[in-house]
């Protein structure tokens, strides 16, 4: 298969189903465990996150940080009415909030459960954007 973002990660390999050789848009990390279970993730601002919310989380079976998001968004909330200042629920602070940490918070927890980068593509993206310390 071609690499169509051309950063010279090809696929040598002709296993379509060869997740090592698949080729990654730039801003795109992968990471492995030691029992080989691999995730793909983007690094930076999640535009998922900030459109639909709690969401993204619940699809990658990222249950704490779902939670997380649930409970802040109605904490955010029921302080907003209690003080009466309804206005503030009209714009989406808690998504925007979560659209610039969510990418983070979902690598680090992985970490803590065990992952790291599988490749040194990854490695270099994920400490130059400050998610992975070496």
């Amino acid at each position: 298969m071609q690499n169509p973002f051309g950063n010279n990660n090809n696929n040598d390999n002709q296993n379509p189903f060869n997740l090592n050789n698949l080729p990654l848009p730039p801003n795109y990390a992968k990471i492995v465990n030691d029992q080989g279970d691999i995730r793909i993730a983007k690094v930076g601002f999640s535009w998922t996150t900030l459109w639909f919310g709690p969401l993204p989380a619940l699809f990658r079976a990222d249950y704490y940080n779902f939670i997380l998001m649930i409970v802040l968004d109605i904490d955010y909330a029921l302080v907003v009415m209690f003080f009466g200042l309804n206005n503030l629920l009209q714009f989406p602070w808690p998504s925007i909030f979560f659209g610039f940490f969510y990418n983070m918070m979902y690598f680090r927890h992985l970490f803590n459960k065990g992952y790291r980068p599988a490749d040194q593509r990854s490695r270099e993206l994920l400490t130059r954007a400050r998610y992975w310390k070496e």
